[in-house]
């Protein structure tokens, strides 16, 4: 059963907001792409992460 939208309803769709999430999640990803790229093809280096945990490398 195929239900249409009146005009009133397609106005009050908001189609911002799930790109916005998209373009975000996409930044992130990137992101975190970069810095595990950084990470392991780096000779030596060091990182904290919250909680107290630390990690290095030589």
């Amino acid at each position: 059963m195929k239900y249409k939208l009146s005009s009133k309803d397609m106005k009050t769709i908001i189609t911002g907001e799930i790109a916005l999430a998209t373009v975000m999640a996409i930044c992130a990803i990137a992101l975190m792409a970069v810095i595990v790229y950084k990470l392991f093809m780096s000779n030596e280096g060091t990182s904290q992460v919250p909680g107290g945990w630390k990690f290095s490398w030589k």
